[in-house]
Parts: C-alpha cells; sequence; structure tokens
C-alpha cells in the first residue's frame, strides 16, 4: 500500500508547479517571462530545470516540440498571458499536428479579473482547445499538481500532442498547501487482438499487390525494430509519409519507394492506385490525406495505438489498436512466407532504384548557377551521416529534401507534412541539439521561412550549439510561387528583397558563409560543418525545374 501523501506548506503555487515539473523529469523550458507568470520564472531560478530564454514564443514552442519527438517525453513551453499565449497557438497547433508532446503553459489574469476587460485578459483556453488534446485553466490551488500532472499524460499518451495549462495569476503568486504527484509510467498497451491479426495475415497471404504505408508513429524506435523483422519475413513493399523519415533500414531500402506527400506523383504513389491491400501503421489522415492516394475501395488495414477516423476515402476492412510493436511482432510470426513481387510492382521498384542511382552518380553534373536543388540535395547527402540530425523547414526545397534524401536512422530527420509550418527548422534545430549535444544538427529553411525564426540564431550561439543552417535562396516564397503560376499563370505576393545572409549570420555571432559558385558548394559545406557552433550557408538556388514536382517527374530528364 502507497504510504499517504503529505501537504506541505509552499512559498507561492509557482513553487508548486516547479517542483511538479522536476517530477515529471523536465529538464528544460523554452519561453519569455511576464508579469503575470514571472514568480514561474522566479522559481525555476532555484530548480534543477534549464530555463532557455527565446526570441519568440512560438519558437520557444518549436523547440520544445523537438524535444518531445525526439525523446517521447513531453517538451515544455513557458510564457506570459494575453499575446504571450496566442503567439505560441502555431507552435502548439503544428505539435499536435505532428504528433509531439508540448506542455504548453501560460499565464493569466487573476481570477477576479477574468470577466474584465482589463490588461491581457484573454479566453486563452477557449482559443487553445481546438488544437490541443487538453486545455485547461487552473481554478483552485488545490488542482495545480493534477492538471500539471494530466497535462503530460495527455501530451505523451496515445498519439502524442500538444496540451495547454493556464495558471491566474492569484493562484500561482499566492501561497498554497499540497504536494506534488508522482509520475505514474507510462502505459503499456498490448497488442490488438489475436484473432483479428491471424485475420489480417491471411488477408496478406491471399493479396497480390499488398503495400505498406507508414505514418509518424512506425517511426518510433521500438516500432522500427518490429518493423524491420515483419519486412524480412514478408517483403511487401512500402512507402512513407514524411514523417516517417527514417523508419526503413538499409537492407529493406530496394523495396522502399520513397517518401510520399503534397503531389500524388510519386513510386509510392503507385504503389499505392495499384494495391490490393493497403496496410497503414502508424498513420494519420493529417500526414498525407486519403483522398491524394485511395480511392477508398481498396481493401485496408489500420494499425496503430488509436482507431481511424474515417472519410470517404480511408474505411479500413480491419482495425489492429493497441501496441504497435507487438501487434506487428505477431503479425510477423504469421506471415507465410516472402511475397512474390508483381511485375508491376517490380517495375515500380526498379525504376525508384535507377533514379536514385541517377542522382547518386550524376547530380554533380548539373553546373548551372543559381545551383539546381538536385544537386544540392545530393550534396547534403555526402555530409548528413548516420550521426548528424537533419530539421527541414516548410517550402519548395522540402519537397526535393523529402523525396530524394534518404535516412536511415528513426527520426534521424524531422520533416514536417501536417501544418506545413514556415520557420520551424531553427529552433526545432535548437531543440534537437538540446536533446543530445554529441550530435551535429544540420537544419534547412528557403530564405522565406528562415526570416520567421532567424532571430534564434542568438539563442543558439548563446547555447553554443552545434548547429548547421542552411537557406535555399531565391528571394521568394517559391512553393506558394509555383502552385499559383500553375493555376493562375501568374503569381502574387510572393517577392521579396535580398539579405546579405554571410553579414547576418556573423552580426549575430555565428559563422556566415555563401556560396558564390557551383564549384564552391561541397567545399564550403564541408568548412561550414566542420565548425563548432552555429553556422550559416547561403546557396542561391535554381528551381526553374520546380513545376516538374506537381508532374510525374523522371530524374532522367533532368540529370
Amino acid at each position: 500500500m502507497r504510504n499517504k501523501i503529505q501537504d506541505k506548506q509552499w512559498q507561492s503555487g509557482a513553487d508548486l508547479v516547479v517542483a511538479q515539473l522536476e517530477a515529471q523529469g523536465v529538464k528544460q523550458i523554452f519561453g519569455i517571462p511576464g508579469a503575470k507568470i514571472d514568480r514561474v520564472f522566479d522559481s525555476l531560478v532555484d530548480s534543477s530545470i534549464e530555463m532557455i530564454p527565446v526570441r519568440h514564443e512560438a519558437n520557444g514552442a518549436f523547440m520544445a516540440a523537438a524535444v518531445g519527438r525526439l525523446t517521447g517525453k513531453a517538451g515544455v513551453t513557458l510564457v506570459t498571458s494575453g499575446p504571450g499565449c496566442s503567439n505560441i497557438i502555431t507552435g502548439v497547433a503544428t505539435a499536435t499536428s505532428e504528433g509531439d508532446p508540448v506542455v504548453a503553459i501560460g499565464g493569466a489574469v487573476k481570477r477576479s479579473d477574468s470577466a474584465k476587460q482589463v490588461h491581457q485578459s484573454m479566453d486563452t483556453v477557449g482559443m487553445f482547445r481546438p488544437i490541443t488534446k487538453y486545455s485547461v485553466e487552473v481554478n483552485s490551488a488545490d488542482a495545480l499538481s493534477e492538471v500539471i500532472n494530466n497535462a503530460f499524460r495527455k501530451a505523451e499518451l496515445g498519439r502524442p500532442g500538444g496540451t495547454f495549462v493556464s495558471l491566474p495569476q492569484d493562484i500561482i503568486n499566492d501561497p498554497v498547501r499540497g504536494h506534488t504527484l508522482p509520475v505514474i509510467p507510462s502505459m503499456k498497451q498490448g497488442s490488438a487482438p489475436y484473432n483479428d491479426i491471424k485475420a489480417l495475415a491471411k488477408q496478406i497471404a491471399q493479396a497480390k499487390n499488398p503495400v505498406i504505408l507508414l505514418g509518424l508513429m512506425a517511426s518510433q524506435t521500438e516500432n522500427v525494430q518490429a518493423l524491420k523483422q515483419l519486412l524480412d519475413a514478408s517483403h511487401i513493399p512500402v512507402t512513407s509519409t514524411y514523417q516517417a523519415a527514417g523508419a526503413i533500414t538499409e537492407e529493406h531500402f530496394s523495396r522502399f519507394a520513397g517518401r510520399v506527400g503534397l503531389f500524388n506523383n510519386q513510386a509510392g504513389d503507385q504503389l499505392l492506385r495499384q494495391a490490393d491491400l493497403v496496410i497503414t501503421i502508424g498513420y494519420s489522415p493529417v500526414e498525407y490525406e486519403p483522398a491524394m492516394w485511395s480511392d477508398g475501395n481498396v481493401a485496408l488495414a489500420h494499425i496503430d495505438v488509436v482507431p481511424a477516423e474515417p472519410d470517404n476515402y480511408y474505411i479500413p476492412d480491419i482495425e489492429l489498436i493497441g501496441d504497435i510493436a507487438q501487434t506487428l511482432t505477431i503479425l510477423t510470426q504469421h506471415i507465410s512466407g516472402p511475397l512474390i513481387l508483381s511485375p508491376e510492382t517490380s517495375l515500380v521498384l526498379e525504376d525508384r532504384q535507377l533514379q536514385r542511382q541517377i542522382l547518386s552518380t550524376h547530380a554533380h553534373t548539373l553546373n548551372q548557377f543559381a545551383i539546381h536543388p538536385l544537386r544540392i540535395v545530393r550534396a547534403m547527402q555526402d555530409i548528413i551521416n548516420n550521426d548528424v540530425s537533419l530539421t527541414v523547414d516548410m517550402g519548395s526545397f522540402h519537397i526535393w529534401i523529402a523525396r530524394y534524401l534518404y535516412s536511415f536512422r528513426a527520426r534521424q530527420i524531422i520533416i514536417s507534412n501536417g501544418q506545413q509550418t514556415m520557420g520551424v527548422a531553427l529552433p526545432w534545430a535548437i531543440g534537437a541539439w538540446l536533446v543530445d549535444p554529441s550530435r551535429k544538427v544540420v537544419s534547412v529553411s528557403g530564405d522565406g521561412g528562415f526570416m520567421q525564426s532567424s532571430m534564434e540564431l542568438e539563442t543558439a550561439v548563446r547555447l553554443k550549439a552545434n548547429i548547421l543552417h542552411i537557406i535555399w535562396v531565391d528571394d521568394e516564397y517559391n512553393m506558394v510561387a509555383m502552385q499559383e503560376q500553375k493555376k493562375y499563370q501568374r503569381v502574387s505576393g510572393v517577392k521579396f528583397g535580398a539579405i546579405d545572409f554571410k553579414a547576418y549570420a556573423q552580426a549575430f555571432g555565428a559563422a556566415g558563409f555563401a556560396v558564390e559558385s557551383t564549384e564552391q558548394l561541397e567545399p564550403i559545406l564541408k568548412r561550414a560543418m566542420d565548425v563548432e557552433g552555429p553556422a550559416v550557408v547561403a546557396i542561391p538556388v535554381d528551381y526553374s525545374d520546380n513545376p516538374r514536382l506537381m508532374e510525374a517527374l523522371h530524374l532522367s530528364q533532368i540529370i
């Protein structure tokens, strides 16, 4: 029997909040203080938690999300009332869409002022409710530990996401009596029902063109190992969403059709269209809309920790809900033998292998300046080995990298396709480096996305973070431009002025590099990788082949 927990007197509610955060195992918090929340910031001074001031609240939420994705434990962001809270909405919404556990804590006016039009009064709980798994205001000091504890559980269990806790000023400023709650170990699900797993194994044995579609949850470490065993036994071809990058090991690369997302014209899309059975593993429709790859009539199996959200194009015939790794392990035991690929599937996979070889051996022949995206991707592939992590922003470069840069380590690449939020790469990189300072982190953005979070270069310099940020420079919001051009034969609202990014980086105290000829690309990337600490490389990019991304592009047409 557990000993009765004894209440104690705390000088302030903030002290109890910080003690509960310590009990949760929080190592760092990202945020910006203000008058309504500064008592919590003051309590953090006497704690074991590192408080990392950021230059914009949204970026603090992005950093927390990277910590959450890479550790499985919720990252924490802490902000003041009013605009402090509203500024993190994009970061928290992105975390929920991407399946990243984040606990966001915001200050609020004292309870007696909550119904008045006073300084920084705002219904933040209502604002966060649609974009989180849990959004609560603490209305009694007795509930402080309970609400914080539950925010972590909600953020981390099932498909992870964001949660929000509002702390009124009077509750955190006044003395309280209470206690911290112990952290309950993560709930471990069992496998899906045994008979349902056997039924899927029978379907696989009867299928001629089965395909596995991997989603974010498939890339969790324990699930990757179970997936490997399934592929060893079954030889079923695989495609994945962007968020599942790295879930496929090198020995299964020949049956990996690449990643799918945005425009449905990839090898993986071909396999999905001709499949007679699609098995989704750890997939959410937010990663790649079912209408893009399904006609709603294909036999469909859904393997995940949470039930499917059916729509007209995603109607599972069988749902295997439970621990993914355990479910896959049992499924592997009932695989009757390796799949003999149909001629149609073999043709798709062989052509995909050919295109990978073309990129590997011939991309260096693309000598124009500004530089072709494929040459930059090939040069990046050379520097991003298994010990390097990569964070990818949103823009045209995002598609080139998602399609053509490969990885064999789960969650080596953090890449988005949920909210498709600009500006995430640099703050994600800072969070990723804090999780494992022994690894170099490369982040990449366009010049548009970079300027939405570039102020965090100061944060990276202050932390001495070992980060290389690569900017693809073209002086416009190109991903929008190419879609506008296709739809309207003209563009609107996408042009902006040039910036000397080398000088800009140096102004923050980071190392700055500018590629000024095609021949400089590889040597400068190597020099920048050798920098210990933050570095920035600006690379002019020639996006003239971007319209082909919306077509069935074959690399032999370019290289």
